[in-house]
């Protein structure tokens, strides 16, 4: 007997011994990564891909409309007056004299609103009429200017912290069954609003969800292992090597992106480019969430020439672009949208920075958003519009994200999507 056999028959030994020890950690509110790498599996630990798993009663192959909603959050409180700069207010620039944008240099949007330069990559797509913008987002009124609050209030999209499921895990719900790749996050762990016993994969990408050491010997053995167990560590190993055996017929076929497009280098380009190719492998493909931290910019955020706004924004621009230029006409079928857990205050800081703030901007790209438009309402920045400095978020994004969700997962009624929420539709989707 080799070492492998060994483990698999101490691992076995300790099923019957450690499934009460087990059950007690899950009903604790462990995380599925850390129960599955921390109940002694060693499924789990075989993996080779940080692969999160979820229960789920799954449809066969190609089950769907083959519409895709993508999540990007930006990490860290995005700056959506960077961004998307208000050119014609006048007291833009008199609140932030050093790293305000002129108007000389945006790209133009509509007669209010100007484009990062370093957004460039985008400007084609807002003249097509397939990205949109909504502006002043805010969280509603349960948000504060912490980051793990607000971020774990916008993700799980309600007012009460005891709700435990994410915003995208009760639409998913909503939207019935689907395939083992219906929902996917494109990292090491799931976000809060996949949180849940539902349906969300966690990988770092197809290419690196593999068995180490594996082998069909070991495969057999690791679902014999958990056969007949009437455990959720049984439904886990059984959907891991599921992915696993998908994954491979898909790393059967290396990705390409169409000829001229080329990803960013970094985490964000390898996720959405991974992205691209579950949505063209048509694996069903139905929510993918990616994070894109370091949006927290105190300090030295500008000069545009250098500042490292224009950097972050440089990346973000061009990935999306590349993105939405690979899926080419897929595109018509894929809505991606940006959001942040909140906004910057509008007054830059003693640093060249801003500090955390209110009301944000959302960035919408995809064949069926109603492009060429900056949606919602906008209060303007005289002192008299402001609150406490801040934006105000008059657009509430649980109106965008419902929005989206109902046209592409097919979702009617978004009461139990936003409960507590009245649904007042901005108009982003064509």
């Amino acid at each position: 007997m080799n070492l492998a056999e060994r483990a698999l028959v101490t691992a076995a030994e300790r099923v019957a011994a450690d499934a009460e020890r087990r059950t007690e950690l899950w009903s604790r509110g462990f995380t599925r990564r850390r129960f599955l790498a921390g109940a002694g599996m060693v499924g789990a630990a075989a993996l080779g891909s940080q692969l999160v798993t979820t229960r789920y009663s799954y449809a066969a192959p190609g089950t769907g409309t083959g519409r895709a909603l993508v999540v990007v959050f930006l990490r860290g409180g995005f700056d959506g007056l960077a961004a998307v700069v208000p050119a014609g207010d006048p007291d833009y620039l008199t609140a932030r004299p050093s790293i305000g944008v002129p108007a000389e240099v945006l790209l133009p949007l509509d007669r209010r609103f100007g484009l990062h330069p370093a957004l460039g990559g985008l400007h084609g797509f807002w003249t097509s009429g397939q990205l949109g913008i909504v502006h002043a987002v805010g969280g509603g009124p349960g948000v504060t200017r912490s980051h793990f609050q607000a971020m774990d209030h916008v993700e799980r999209g309600v007012d009460t912290p005891s709700t435990r499921t994410g915003w995208l895990e009760r639409a998913l719900e909503a939207a019935g069954p689907g395939t083992t790749f219906r929902s996917v996050s494109e990292g090491t762990s799931l976000p809060s609003s996949l949180a849940g016993l539902g349906t969300a994969v966690a990988l770092r990408g197809v290419d690196l969800v593999t068995l180490n050491r594996g082998s069909e010997r070991m495969t057999t053995a690791l679902r014999g292992l958990f056969s007949g167990l009437d455990h959720v560590a049984a439904d886990q190993v059984d959907l891991a090597l599921t992915v696993l055996s998908e994954a491979q017929a898909l790393r059967a076929t290396p990705y390409v992106p169409v000829k001229g497009v080329s990803y960013p280098a970094g985490n964000f380009g390898s996720a959405m480019s991974d992205v691209a190719r579950l949505v063209k492998a048509d694996v069903g493909l139905r929510v993918a969430t990616v994070d894109v931290g370091g949006w927290d910019l105190h300090s030295n955020a500008g000069p545009i020439e250098d500042g490292d706004m224009t950097y972050h924004l440089t990346g973000l621009g061009n990935t999306l672009a590349a993105f939405g230029t690979d899926l080419g006409e897929r595109l018509a079928d894929v809505t991606v949208v940006t959001m942040s857990e909140f906004g910057r205050r509008v007054a830059e800081n003693g640093s060249g920075g801003t500090d955390h703030g209110g009301g944000n901007a959302m960035l919408l790209l995809g064949g069926r958003v109603a492009g060429g438009l900056v949606h919602g309402g906008w209060p303007g920045l005289a002192t008299e519009a402001l609150v406490d400095g801040d934006v105000p978020g008059v657009n509430d994004y649980r109106n965008v994200l419902a929005e989206l969700a109902r046209a592409q997962l097919g979702i009617g009624s978004v009461a139990s999507v936003f409960p507590g929420h009245s649904y007042v539709p901005l108009g982003v989707v064509r």
